[in-house]
């Protein structure tokens, strides 16, 4: 049974920064595309960033870049998602989630609960 747990969500004043992490279970996580989703209020869930299997290349979507890092470790099965200079727009809520291939979009395999992320202004 494959299970995505995500932490690190919160209430952050704008500018500030949170560290998300995902520890995955019940999947050879190295053989997974890990990625970020978002879904603010009222809104689609829409792509953030996503990693390849070893780590080497990373997507992000336009917004983001810059701010945001997405990095794993696949000796401790976690991805994490690194949110610099958070603004009022990035308040959502951030899904973990796996996939065998394929970088960009929101079709995935596996998800997470989610985890709230709230930026004040």
């Amino acid at each position: 049974q494959v299970q995505l747990v995500e932490s690190g969500g919160g209430l952050v004043q704008a500018g500030g920064s949170l560290r998300l992490s995902c520890a995955a279970s019940g999947l050879t996580f190295s053989t997974y595309v890990m990625g970020w989703i978002r879904q603010p209020p009222g809104k689609e869930r829409e792509f953030v960033a996503t990693i390849s299997w070893s780590g080497s290349s990373t997507y992000y979507v336009d917004s983001v870049k810059g701010r945001f890092t997405i990095s794993r470790d696949n000796a401790k099965n976690t991805v994490y998602l690194q949110m610099n200079s958070l603004k009022p727009e990035d308040t959502a809520v951030y899904y973990c989630a796996a996939r065998r291939t394929g970088f960009v979009g929101t079709q995935f395999d596996y998800w997470g609960q989610g985890t709230q992320v709230t930026v004040a202004s």
